[in-house]
């Protein structure tokens, strides 16, 4: 099967932890002997654009989550995450970037803030690919990818060498977009990740705590979760990411919006899980860490992963927040249905996250406390929270900052 096949474009979403960024930078600094392995692609990264200030020791990520179904290497994964993670096989799927977080980390040790870019925002593209100059965010690499892979083979080179320089050309082109549509803003790192990288590093920590305020189910992603504080393993974590519809409750509405919330909670749940110094001392969870990111991740060329030890750690601890990138409303191009967006507005919001004022209250918007009567005990198959958890973080607006350090309960 050619790879044109291969990667048609699906909407099957995968749901990636920017967390995987501190767990990954984290677990190969302690153990530097592995520094060697995960992939890196060597491609430039996007300085600020005239009239975007980039302050000095401020480090900035993007994040991606492919809906790929293969490694690296274009191979395809080992049955059981396939089975666990209901997602057939690598004949489906695509290339689209389904996550997008964009991870600022000021200098100086300040508070840091992901802002995820929801995957259907409908932008102009850095390159235009296959003559597409406008689209939804997340097709610019799939779309770069195609059209650069029948370019080469047209010409006579090899699959392998073929494969790796589309998706580096993918990558490249995806970036700029990225750092384009955020108004000009630097990109200085980039970490790309899998459904098998996110599915490895939930089973290397497995149990995790989370906490919906409603109880769901969802015949699609297979999610079926009561509501309160529950423990889940890595195949229910696959669910709970990538939910975005409820099939059984007639009172209960997700959408895609409510999945990206999902994803944040996620990322906070598993720092919250990674504070525990037993993460980084079980020699078998390191392993299975370091194994996950030579096989399913990939890095920018220039990325020093030893630099930011010390602060993917403060990361973990709580010192950053999450937020989404607002959406206008919701309209059809080119026979799509696409979210329409303020190319003004999203870069206002960027200059003020990347440059806040000096604070002189606390913010009014804070999350309130779990509700006392949530649920502890799930009656769906899940466990319930170990004692000592953190008290939970209510949240049900998808737009409202959600702040690290405790368990955040969502819809």
């Amino acid at each position: 099967m050619s790879r044109r096949v291969k990667i048609r474009r699906r909407r099957i979403v995968v749901g990636i932890l920017a967390a995987l960024v501190a767990v990954v930078i984290a677990v190969v600094a302690v153990v530097a002997s592995d520094l060697n392995g995960i992939h890196r692609s060597d491609i430039a990264m996007p300085s600020a654009s005239p009239g975007v200030p980039q302050n000095t020791g401020e480090v900035n990520i993007l994040v991606m989550g492919l809906d790929s179904r293969v490694d690296q290497d274009g191979k395809p994964y080992p049955q059981e995450i396939y089975d666990a993670i209901h997602a057939e096989d690598e004949s489906v799927g695509g290339y689209n970037t389904n996550v997008l977080i964009y991870i600022h980390i000021p200098a100086g040790g300040g508070q840091a803030v992901g802002v995820s870019i929801p995957r259907d925002d409908y932008v102009d593209y850095s390159n235009s690919p296959d003559g597409v100059s406008k689209g939804k965010i997340k097709e610019d690499y799939g779309r770069t990818f195609s059209a650069t892979y029948d370019e080469l083979t047209a010409k006579g080179t090899d699959d392998a060498t073929a494969y790796q320089q589309a998706r580096d050309a993918a990558r490249q082109a995806q970036i700029q977009t990225v750092s384009s549509f955020l108004g000009g803003v630097p990109i200085d790192h980039f970490v790309e990740v899998t459904m098998a990288a996110f599915y490895r590093v939930a089973q290397a920590v497995q149990p995790i705590t989370v906490c919906l305020n409603h109880a769901t189910a969802d015949t699609y992603s297979g999610a079926n979760f009561a509501a309160g504080v529950q423990q889940i393993d890595a195949a229910q974590a696959m669910a709970f990411v990538r939910q975005r519809r409820d099939t059984q409750y007639d009172d209960f509405d997700l959408t895609d919006l409510d999945r990206t919330r999902r994803q944040q909670a996620f990322m906070v749940s598993l720092a919250v899980k990674l504070k525990d110094a037993q993460t980084f001392t079980n020699f078998g969870t390191m392993r299975s860490l370091i194994d996950t990111a030579k096989q399913y991740v990939a890095i920018d060329q220039g990325f020093d992963l030893l630099s930011l030890a010390s602060t993917a750690q403060r990361l973990a601890g709580g010192a950053i927040t999450f937020q989404t990138l607002p959406v206008e409303r919701f309209g059809m191009k080119d026979g799509e249905s696409v979210n329409i967006v303020d190319q003004d507005k999203v870069a206002q919001i960027m200059r003020d996250l990347m440059n806040p004022p000096t604070p002189t209250a606390a913010p009014s918007d804070a999350p309130t406390d779990a509700a006392t009567d949530a649920p502890v005990s799930p009656s769906d198959g899940s466990s319930p929270a170990p004692s000592g958890s953190p008290t939970p973080q209510t949240y049900t607006d998808s737009q409202q900052p959600m702040i690290s350090g405790a368990i955040p309960c969502v819809n």
